[in-house]
């Protein structure tokens, strides 16, 4: 019996003495941080990057000026790399991360920051789980046939390995194959309509998602009749011609051959062509292939789908481009330059800043990293979203201040599980801690509500979901599990001091203001044992129910 006592007093000796320097690491400081790979083998010529992120800021300033408007100052790097984690990896910088950016120097941290996240699994996953939303819709679809998981994944490598946009687009378009060997294909199979004729891919669906996915048109709003309001023109931007319901189905009759057999999607030329009856018409007619603009893009030949992937990702048919910047710029930043995203007139006129970084994407191949470090660069990206002037919607329409922007669900679920964690919980985390977080995750956002493809809507927040917050068993349990940070940190800080500042650091990314720390210490400073561990708990459980921890800011 004796032996067995002395053991376990050892291991919960060795278990403080770990505690402790883990503290001393992710508390206090951190040594020997590792670079990201980019920085270590020359990057992505950050001075061309700064170059054209100037450009950008030169725009804004003088459309600021022209409107007699004032901007904010730039916001702490504490608060820029609390937007750049939360736009690219959906949730907040941990502490380990925070206490490593800490040694590099100031005007390098978020170049640092930006890199180590574009290396990061967590970025290209939540990347990739943004951009399906659009490609295919957030349902599970039809039953067998289609594999969502499996599609974010095939999207999640690709953004990892930063393959050209462009590239990754036409394979969705072009490939062809079983959905869970061509994950690509799920593009297709999502949109077979069960019973329908032949277990066929909806055309009119799949021109409508093409429309709105890669060229940021609502082209689909033609599907049932002409254009009468003169709210879509195609065409060319030299020669525009009002919105036809022709032109919307000489879109889809692009993907008149696409069949599902017994070897998957693939192409079948001697499918019927595809025939539709417009209105005021009697009877359907046969309706040939036609792009609804920039025709002369159209090679004119050659496979139907192959065709339209050609033409939908052509450098010249800015669209294509345009829409993927706007997204990307709306996800960082809450909202487009462009708002809705996927509504982008053929015609314009377009915000300045926006054809920059749409030159800059097709001159730079459609590079993805590219973007989002010169997005990350910009004054828009880093302004304060607070200022020392009255903020109006006018400001926040010209980008003069930061824009105040509620937390997604996955966001606030996301930095609720990081939030209590002091290491990263990333990849590299243990499997039972992704696990959990996985799990804790999905159940809250269920529960929560999800805002599905039209994912960039202003909604307020709900009485539910301001309730779920504060009694939901999600953030209580994280907050008093004895495992988690919140135990950590009121059983090994040094002092009231340190575990103050960890307890800001790890829910708000910031120290706490001197009024703050005055309010806190004082009711730390005179507490002990279980009395002060349940203290540091409820000043965790009160931080992350303010209304700045669910506002990206």
């Amino acid at each position: 019996m004796k032996n067995r006592f002395w053991i376990k007093d050892v291991f919960f000796i060795a278990c403080g003495l770990t505690g402790i320097g883990l503290l001393a690491v992710f508390l206090l400081e951190s040594d020997n941080i590792e670079r990201p790979q980019s920085l270590r083998t020359g990057g992505k010529q950050l001075a061309d990057i700064k170059a054209v992120a100037q450009k950008i800021d030169d725009r804004f300033q003088q459309t600021c000026r022209d409107a007699g408007l004032k901007t904010a100052s730039r916001a702490d790097d504490l608060t820029i790399l609390r937007r750049a984690a939360l736009g690219l990896a959906g949730t907040l910088p941990s502490v380990e991360e925070i206490r490593e950016l800490e040694q590099v120097e100031p005007g390098d941290r978020v170049n640092w920051f930006v890199s180590r996240l574009l290396e990061d699994q967590r970025t290209s996953s939540y990347l990739a789980e943004r951009f399906s939303r659009v490609f295919v819709g957030v349902d599970e679809g039809p039953f067998l046939i289609f594999r969502r998981r499996r599609f974010v994944a095939w999207l999640d490598e690709q953004l990892h390995a930063n393959r050209p946009y462009d590239q990754i687009i036409r394979e969705l378009l072009m490939d062809d194959g079983i959905w869970t060997d061509s994950p690509a294909v799920n593009f297709y199979t999502h949109n077979i309509i069960p019973g329908g004729e032949e277990s066929k891919p909806d055309p009119v669906r799949l021109a409508g998602r093409t429309s709105r996915a890669f060229l940021g048109m609502r082209i689909d709003c033609l599907q049932c009749h002409d254009d009468f309001l003169g709210n879509i023109n195609l065409g060319s931007a030299e020669d525009l011609v009002s919105g036809q319901q022709l032109d919307f189905h000489r879109l889809a009759s692009f993907f008149g051959d696409v069949e599902n057999s017994i070897v998957g999607i693939r192409d079948n030329s001697q499918s019927p062509t595809y025939e539709y009856r417009l209105l005021d018409e009697e009877e359907e007619e046969a309706i040939q292939p036609q792009v609804p603009f920039n025709r002369q893009l159209d090679a004119g030949q050659g496979d139907l789908r192959y065709r339209l992937a050609k033409w939908v990702t052509h450098p010249r048919n800015r669209p294509f481009a345009r829409a993927a910047v706007n997204r990307v710029w709306a996800i960082m930043l809450g909202r487009g330059l462009v708002d809705p995203v996927d509504d982008i007139s053929l015609e314009g006129p377009f915000p300045g800043p926006l054809e920059i970084l749409t030159d800059d994407f097709i001159e730079n191949e459609f590079d993805l990293h590219r973007l989002i470090r010169i997005i990350a660069f910009t004054r828009a990206f880093q302004s304060e979203s607070a200022a020392d002037f009255e903020v109006t919607n006018e400001h926040m329409d010209q980008w003069a201040v930061f824009p105040l922007v509620r937390l997604r669900p996955e966001q606030v679920a996301g930095s609720v599980i990081q939030s209590t964690s002091l290491i990263t919980i990333d990849s590299t985390a243990h499997i039972l801690t992704r696990l959990t977080q996985f799990g804790q995750q999905n159940e809250f956002v269920d529960r929560y509500g999800d805002l599905g493809e039209d994912e960039f809507l202003d909604r307020g927040e709900t009485v539910t979901q301001r309730l779920l917050l504060l009694n939901g068993n999600m953030i209580d349990g994280r907050v008093s599990n004895g495992l988690n940070s919140p135990a950590h940190i009121g059983f090994l800080a040094p002092d009231p001091e340190t575990a103050l500042e960890a307890v800001y650091l790890a829910t708000l990314t910031r120290l706490p203001s001197d009024k703050e720390a005055r309010h806190f210490l004082s009711q730390l400073k005179e507490l002990r044992g279980d009395e002060y561990n349940s203290k540091i708990q409820d000043i965790y459980w009160t931080l992350i129910n303010s209304v700045e921890f669910v506002w990206n800011h």
